[in-house]
């Protein structure tokens, strides 16, 4: 029997199983892909917002060559993060069910069987993609996920979104040799949000021509060699080898139902929890990390939810004391 299972094996549930050995809690930290799996599916050539210092858990010191430190070094650093405190560490192995007992949760996954008197939610967004939802995304030329420019070479290339990832792979792919890049845009302009050095680019390639976009447009149906798009001027057929969808992301967000996890009647269907302990509505059920947020994948990031973890353990050892008297 487990005193607490962690599901998600990014930065916030290492932080929280680091800090449930440092309790002396017997934890088990779950993931369905590897380490840090959401950090691994970033852009190859990647470079954070955030200064090294601010990504730190566990008091192991992120040294990285410059202020703002690339995936490549992110990766290094949580493996010697997970090595160096020889983490309860299980991935590749997905949650197939939970059932909840009297005093326990019942953990099954691909693997086995665990038995927990608690559970933390560390599951971040990164991993479901917002789908189109539209005849043909389901062929091999659709991506959800970019990591390099150097496939998309002399390519007809179709970029659906108008925020950071969006701006990001329209430019990256345009200077490194695509035949051609068009935006699909559902919204009048490119993200007021995007990063201040970013949105001046790709404003002016737009406005050059250089690429292409369509503005309250969506994609209608993908077929191998086009797409068929929809904007207020009617309906377009493009010459098309792929479509990199750059839509967002969402959290498990049936996994929280599933647990009884209560939400907020807002448009971000933010989780109801405690935020003096962390616990959701559902007893027993910590949330930790970006799934805190619901929708607004904004609001949470490694630097300012790193500190749930030592919240989530003071108050879960606190529920173990008294269960125990």
């Amino acid at each position: 029997m487990q005193d607490v299972i962690i599901i998600g094996a990014g930065p916030i549930g290492l932080a929280c199983g680091i800090e449930a050995q440092e309790k002396g809690l017997n934890y088990l930290i779950l993931d369905k892909g590897t380490l840090v799996n959401s950090l691994y599916r970033y852009p190859l050539n990647m470079t954070f917002f955030s200064t090294s210092d601010k990504l730190e858990i566990g008091g192991v010191p992120f040294i990285s060559h410059n202020p703002k430190p690339t995936r490549s070094e992110a990766l290094e650093y949580y493996r010697r993060v997970a090595s160096h405190w020889k983490l309860n560490l299980k991935l590749y192995e997905a949650i197939v069910e939970i059932q909840k007992k009297e005093e326990y949760f019942v953990v099954a996954t691909t693997k086995g069987n665990y038995q927990t008197k608690a559970l933390v939610i560390a599951t971040g967004f990164y991993d479901r993609p917002f789908l189109l939802n539209v005849p043909g995304e389901e062929l091999p030329k659709v991506k959800h996920y970019y990591s390099e420019a150097h496939p998309y070479f002399g390519m007809d290339l179709a970029v659906v979104g108008a925020a950071n990832s969006a701006v990001d792979v329209a430019l990256e792919t345009f200077r490194k040799g695509a035949k051609s890049v068009t935006m699909i845009i559902r919204e009048q302009e490119i993200g007021t949000n995007v990063k201040y050095w970013a949105r001046p680019d790709i404003v002016n390639r737009i406005k050059e021509g250089s690429i292409k976009a369509f503005f309250g447009a969506s994609i209608i149906a993908i077929e191998e060699n086009n797409i068929q798009i929809e904007d207020d001027t009617g309906t377009h057929t493009l010459p098309n080898d792929f479509v990199l969808a750059m839509t967002g992301y969402e959290p498990n967000f049936e996994l929280l139902e599933e647990l009884g996890v209560g939400f907020q009647k807002d448009e971000f269907k933010t989780p109801i929890y405690n935020p003096e302990t962390m616990e959701s509505e559902a007893d027993n059920v910590f949330l930790a990390g970006v799934v805190c947020g619901g929708y607004k994948t904004n609001k949470w990031f490694i630097e300012n939810s790193r500190e749930h973890a030592p919240i989530i353990m003071n108050a879960l050892v606190q529920k173990l004391k008294f269960r125990k008297q």
